[in-house]
């Protein structure tokens, strides 16, 4: 079982009178030959028990958090933050009294906490599930996962167990998690007497760190997501694109989710734009399946994808990403946005796992949380269709009356594969995508 959710050290066994014990990182399938480490939890000299973490490694697909199979003392660290880790190499050596419990080279692989979203974790007997951020708030708090009651689905142990389990032995009130955390909407400005301040123009600009200027050339290799970008990009430009676009009258749906925000809001989940879109192309995918299918190598065969996976472009720290929601054809706009936060928040802190990341079966890019209004979107092999949705615009346009009046108007941006996807396919689809979010009552009739 090699899949890149199995990353995990593999445990050999070494000269120094039976004490030194080496992880290894393991043929982790895929084609994946090396990591770069991100994180070290651990320095020489350190003492770590079974499940302690180790180090966060991320490959060109996920990042992995790799914990200790043993108690003991760490001898040795053979990498420093953002080397390149290769298969079969040592990672750290961990000096042990015993060798305790050596099981079978095969059964050492286990599956990573963000892989399927929990970790399995064996102490005395007991079964934990938790991910890597709440293993590592436990630890930072001195707190056992055993003695933590967990909340989630089959007991799993979620952020807020954690903090609600600190505050009652310190005493403590907590602020809610960021996932949990409701934002109040913006106090309504007095528009009969503006300031000069509000007459200010705003600058939509977000301003990064600037790189330290050294007068000289810098060269640096191609790591984790921005080398798998190469390869993506590389092969999708093989892809014969066509394009086409139009505009998408929000002002119904712009009133709609306000209505819609508090509630959700209520219930711990940040309500988008997002969630409408998505499911809008899942009911659209429905009636244009071939939009949610994929070519094989020899353009001989195509495959009609049964599930709605549609992965969303997100601009992170550690680059561009793209984690995908699972089977929309069958969730809820709510339960699509609950999703959506669950992968904005693992996102954001580089901690996406190869599951949520892989298996899309169509895309789409919100450009306009950045600021742009048209693009021209790469299709993501091996799907043949991809969208860009530009940013949110008041502006005039007629009614059915022949009145101008303020309309909020987004653009779509949209990619297709002219190998088997033709124009009046595309057209069809996105005038069906439009008609959703322009009338939402509209999508009621056709919710599973």
């Amino acid at each position: 079982m090699l899949l890149i959710e199995k990353q995990i050290t593999l445990l050999y066994f070494s000269a120094l009178n039976g004490q030194i014990v080496q992880f290894k990182l393991s043929d982790i399938g895929e084609g994946i030959t090396e990591v770069t480490v991100k994180d070290w939890y651990v320095k020489e000299g350190d003492t770590v028990s079974q499940f302690d973490s180790i180090c966060e490694v991320q490959s060109d697909k996920a990042s992995v958090t790799i914990t200790s199979r043993y108690d003991g003392i760490v001898r040795k660290l053979y990498y420093n933050v953002d080397d390149i880790a290769l298969v079969g190499k040592p990672l750290v050596d961990i000096e042990t009294d015993v060798l305790k419990d050596v099981a079978p080279e095969e059964d050492i692989v286990e599956t990573p906490a963000i892989s399927q979203e929990h970790t399995h974790q064996e102490i005395k007997g007991h079964k934990t599930l938790a991910t890597p951020a709440v293993r590592r708030l436990a630890m930072e708090n001195n707190i056992k996962l055993s003695e933590v009651v967990g909340s989630g689905r089959d007991g799993r142990i979620l952020k807020e167990d954690i903090l609600n389990f600190l505050a009652k032995q310190t005493g403590a009130i907590l602020p809610p998690s960021p996932q949990m955390e409701i934002i109040p909407p913006p106090p309504k400005k007095d528009i009969s007497t503006p300031s000069l301040k509000e007459k200010a123009p705003t600058i939509p600009v977000t301003f990064t760190k600037p790189i330290a200027f050294s007068g000289k050339d810098v060269t640096e290799p191609l790591k984790g997501f921005h080398k798998a970008m190469v390869k993506t990009m590389t092969a999708a430009l093989k892809i014969p694109h066509f394009g086409y676009c139009d505009e998408v009258d929000m002002t119904t749906l712009v009133r709609l989710r306000e209505d819609l925000k508090p509630v959700a809001e209520s219930r711990g989940v940040r309500l988008s734009f997002m969630p409408f879109f998505l499911k809008a192309a899942s009911l659209g995918l429905l009636q244009y399946p071939i939009l949610n299918a994929s070519l094989d190598e020899n353009c001989q065969n195509i495959t009609y994808k049964a599930a709605h996976n549609i992965g969303i472009a997100m601009d992170t720290q550690q680059g561009l990403i793209v984690p995908n929601v699972k089977n929309i054809q069958v969730r809820s706009i709510f339960e699509i946005a609950a999703e959506l936060n669950r992968l904005q928040s693992l996102g954001s802190t580089g901690q996406l796992g190869a599951t949520d990341l892989t298996g899309g079966t169509f895309t789409l890019s919100n450009i306009g949380s950045i600021g742009g209004t048209y693009a021209k979107p790469v299709i993501m092999p091996p799907e043949v269709a991809i969208g860009a949705v530009g940013k949110l615009q008041a502006v005039p346009r007629f009614d059915s009356r022949g009145q101008v009046v303020k309309a909020q108007i987004i653009n779509i941006s949209w990619s297709a594969d002219h190998r088997i996807i033709d124009g009046a396919t595309m057209s069809r689809f996105s005038n069906l995508w439009k008609f959703y979010l322009e009338n939402p009552s509209s999508m009621l009739l056709d919710l599973k």
